[in-house]
């Protein structure tokens, strides 16, 4: 039975890439009965009927997957933010970057717009990157039309499956547009009353570019903490478990406890107090959100 990887999901349809030709699938009704549904990204095994027909008929073990948007297998998420209109929101970056981090994908940070930064704007950004790339993430900055911009993305895509992400009205078309041209995607102005922008993407696919997979995802705007306990938190920020052994309680929530090495290191100034005010805020909307039935 021939395998291969859906690579686009669209009115029903899966477009399975396999020998260099896209087969145009529908999923098994036993999915359906089981409440699984075939994801862009997953490895499936088909049967043909026809020329270019086919139905899905295995699911291969996934290594990840998210459902809003809905894919799979994800390597890597270039996070897009911008330093001005909008300004740059580190809380809003944390959120993505621990919901990432929960799937055990690899984020890398992406500042767009840097040429509309002053002089003392650019230095308190700069201050940022070098926070964050001590945390162990890798970030670079870009602008529309910079002419280094393939110098700085081509290798960050080689043999990935990558998705961008990010706030509204940052730039995340643009960037498309500019990465793979005949995408031609609807860029638009932020809207001066809402201060965010819109995107017009109503389906996920995998598009081959640089040697690795890119993936344009609606409606990849905001994370929330659904499926995350507040157990697991602490381990979404590599600082945190960098030191969490040299706290005095095993399972050291870093909130009350005695003896606490982040709380140490925040005092210390190792570790930023904006990120653990985050932390805390995250932690407290996990206690509050309404249990799952």
């Amino acid at each position: 039975m021939p395998t291969g990887q859906i690579r686009k999901a669209l009115s029903g349809f899966y477009y399975v890439y396999d020998n260099e030709q896209l087969i145009q699938c529908r999923g098994r009704g036993v999915f359906r009965n089981r409440g699984e549904s075939p994801l862009v990204g997953d490895f499936v095994d088909y049967t043909v009927e026809g020329e270019n027909d086919g139905t899905i008929t295995v699911i291969h073990e996934r290594k990840n997957s998210l459902i809003r948007p809905p894919i799979a297998n994800i390597d890597q998420a270039i996070l897009v933010f911008s330093v001005k209109e909008p300004d740059f929101n580190t809380i809003l970056l944390d959120r993505f970057l621990v919901v990432l981090e929960s799937f055990h994908i690899e984020p890398i940070i992406c500042l767009t717009k840097s040429d509309l930064l002053d002089e003392k704007a650019e230095e308190t950004i700069k201050q940022y990157i070098k926070e964050y790339e001590e945390i162990g993430y890798q970030v670079f900055m870009t602008f529309k039309d910079d002419p280094h911009f393939d110098d700085k993305i081509t290798p960050l895509l080689k043999g990935k499956t990558t998705v961008l992400a990010g706030q509204s009205g940052v730039g995340k078309s643009t960037l498309l547009n500019t990465i793979l041209p005949s995408l031609n995607l609807k860029t638009g102005v932020i809207s001066d009353a809402l201060g965010r922008g819109k995107h017009t993407t109503r389906h996920v696919e995998l598009i081959e570019v640089c040697g690795g997979l890119l993936a344009d995802t609606p409606g990849f705007s905001s994370f929330e903490f659904d499926l995350m306990e507040k157990e697991e938190l602490s381990s979404c920020f590599p600082e945190f478990v960098e030191i969490q052994d040299e706290c005095k309680f095993r399972g050291c929530m870093h909130v009350n406890e005695p003896k606490c090495a982040v709380k140490d290191a925040i005092e210390l100034g190792k570790i930023k107090d904006y990120r653990y005010k985050h932390y805390l805020q995250f932690f407290n909307e996990i206690l509050d959100r309404k249990p799952r039935y």
